[in-house]
């Protein structure tokens, strides 16, 4: 099979659909990569180390979408590249076509094959794919926490650990999953003050065990949470229903309630977000303000350490791009029912339920596509 990577064109996106090591591994099983020029400058990969690794260079992206049977990218695909796409091509990237009417739309009119990462599953439920940039971007958002809280960034003036005779800062970190416990475990680390909240029992249980009590944690009702954002400094959403849209748990009469400066990473603002006002920003414009709230929902927060999430991400992503090269998607997705899941979109018709109830498609299931 012919597969091909772009330059990614999101704001301030430098991560790549390929790494110089995954374009080897391809070419290892007899597959032609094509990488567009300059796309693995973000990770410090020159377009020598790709045709060391067997590439094949091409000098735009319509070359490389015209020409390849499978685009593997990173992030969705913008309008211009989504009028690129054709029946009986393939797409492998995170989509997150819940709140995207727009995207959903063009990938159905093109008729394209679209396998999404963020809906890939794994044993017990798990999202591999989507695993290692929520474990990024729910580090990150302490980091990005930090800093807004900062006297001169909008903030509170707040320093998370505090200081001996000065309290730290109280963190609020609403969900769990893998974003809520890697950003927990960074807060914890920095000496802040850090509260949990999740609403399944044993995911309480595990992080209780874990944490020691350095971190709290707190059954998740209406009352709780109310009080909890109320006090804090920094309040870090980390809700996910796989596919669909976030849930919008901290509303705009709780900002009333919060205190002037304090802040709000919205770790799920690639679902639509899990506060009502939430709306996506970029690394250019990271933050806004709301109520004297300071808002930090950037969509792609991985690409700013582009890096380290391209590595992790190619780890969990290759096996699979492999698997859709050696075999075919159909025979691919008929082998593997957890990469099946990952089906959102074929030949005009969505495959996603979650998808397809959110904005309003008529379901045709992946085994109905399969046959």
């Amino acid at each position: 099979m012919r597969v091909g990577t772009v330059t990614e064109i999101k704001n301030h996106e430098y991560r790549v659909g390929l790494t110089p090591e995954s374009v080897r591994e391809l070419a290892a099983h007899g597959h032609e990569v094509w990488v567009q020029t300059g796309a693995g400058n973000g990770i410090g990969a020159s377009d020598a180390d790709y045709e060391a690794a067997g590439a094949t260079i091409q000098p735009d992206a319509r070359t490389v979408f015209d020409g390849c049977e499978m685009i593997v990218k990173v992030k969705e695909p913008q309008a211009v590249e989504r009028a690129m796409l054709r029946k009986g091509q393939i797409l492998y990237t995170y989509l997150h076509l819940a709140p995207d009417p727009e995207q959903t739309a063009d990938l159905v009119k093109s008729g394209v094959t679209a396998i999404a990462y963020e809906t890939v599953t794994g044993a017990g439920n798990a999202l591999p794919l989507l695993k290692p940039m929520s474990q990024v971007a729910g580090r990150m958002s302490i980091q990005a926490g930090a800093t807004a809280l900062e006297k001169a960034h909008g903030g509170r003036g707040v320093l998370l650990g505090g200081v001996p005779g000065v309290l730290p800062g109280k963190v609020v970190v609403i969900g769990g999953g893998v974003v809520g416990f890697n950003a927990a475990q960074m807060a914890v680390g920095l000496g802040a003050d850090v509260t949990i909240l999740d609403r399944d029992p044993d995911v309480l249980e595990r992080l209780d065990n874990h944490f020691e009590g350095r971190a709290r944690t707190l059954y998740s009702g209406k009352a709780a949470l109310a009080s909890l954002v109320a006090e804090a400094d920094l309040v870090i959403g980390a809700v996910l229903i796989p596919g669909a849209a976030a849930p919008k748990l901290v509303t705009r009469d709780m900002l009333s309630t919060m205190k002037p400066g304090a802040v709000l990473v919205d770790v799920a603002i690639d679902q639509g977000g899990c506060f009502e006002t939430s709306k996506a920003t970029t690394h250019a414009e990271p933050t806004y303000v709301v109520d004297g709230v300071v808002h930090y929902c950037v969509a792609n927060m991985p690409g700013a350490v582009a890096r380290t999430s391209t590595y992790a991400l190619n780890n969990v992503t290759l096996p699979h791009a492999l698997r859709i090269a050696n075999l075919g998607w159909k025979a691919a997705l008929k082998a593997d029912p957890h990469l099946a899941a990952g089906l959102n979109v074929h030949e005009g018709k969505v495959t996603y339920e979650a998808v397809a109830r959110e904005l309003g498609y008529s379901y045709v299931s992946v085994a109905d596509i399969l046959g």
